[in-house]
């Protein structure tokens, strides 16, 4: 699955959001950088098919359907929009999400994904205060479980603090499992996961062949290699396929008694 954002914008003179491109796609992490007002937001509702643009257009493997890419994208903890409210336990959080996704929400299945997560120790804290981290995946994972979703858009993690290096880690496990995934956040954290992201491999280029040194013809000086490239006719020289011609008798020497005559 490919999600094409060409030349979006919302607004007017860049407010809420600037014209830009972007582009996200299965089994890889893509960083956005938006931090400023409501951008973050607003980006994210559009690339996950849930606001339309007021310029460019948004496709789906080339297919314009915001419903379609609505189905297919899971937009996680965007703020004022899908964030859980701050007050509510990280348990009472899980199980709200499970029962969207069609999960089990028993006690078990309940410490069972906060288990997973390492987040057994903040069950009954307030989602507020959970470590950024555990956040994340808790509600990455969550939203992944869903019937359909193939891609997902993480919105502002950074402002939760912690070290953006913990939610890249999230955000590449689901990339390694065929999720298209796309970070939406700040400069700061977007100048250090950035660096960190696998390069896209460079397309096959054929190996272009040597070059062949160029031969000079040469005078009689160089009937020798004439000959060992296989080079006739040049200078005089025969060709292989010649007929053969007569070689000249060279003077014999005369005797002796022969010169005294």
């Amino acid at each position: 699955m490919k999600i094409v954002a060409d030349r979006i914008s919302k607004g007017h003179a860049g407010i809420p959001l600037p014209e830009r491109t972007v582009v996200f796609e299965t089994g890889r992490v893509t960083i956005a950088e938006a931090e400023v007002g409501d951008q973050p937001t607003v980006l994210s509702l559009i690339l996950s098919g849930r606001m339309r643009s007021d310029s460019g257009v948004v496709t789906l493997d080339g297919v314009d359907d915001a419903a379609l890419i609505q189905e297919r994208v899971a937009l996680v903890d965007a703020p004022e929009v899908s964030e859980p409210a701050a007050d509510l336990p990280l348990r009472t959080v899980v199980r709200e999400e499970l029962m969207f996704a069609g999960r089990s929400t028993s006690r078990a299945t309940v410490a069972a994904t906060i288990a997973d997560a390492g987040g057994s120790d903040y069950a009954a804290v307030r989602i507020a205060d959970v470590p950024a981290a555990i956040r994340v995946r808790i509600l990455a994972e969550l939203a992944a479980f869903r019937r359909g979703v193939e891609g997902l858009v993480i919105t502002a993690p950074d402002r939760h603090g912690g070290d953006p290096r913990d939610w890249l880690a999230v955000a590449s496990d689901l990339a390694a499992r065929d999720f298209a995934v796309l970070v939406v956040c700040g400069a700061p954290s977007a100048e250090i996961t950035l660096p960190l992201l696998p390069q896209p491999e460079p397309a096959n280029t054929p190996t272009p062949l040597p070059k062949q040194p160029a031969s000079t013809p040469q005078g009689p000086a160089g009937a020798d290699r004439l000959d060992a490239s296989g080079v006739a006719g040049v200078y005089g020289r025969r060709h292989p396929t010649d007929p053969p011609q007569p070689t000249p008798e060279e003077p014999q020497a005369q005797k002796p008694e022969e010169a005294g005559k």
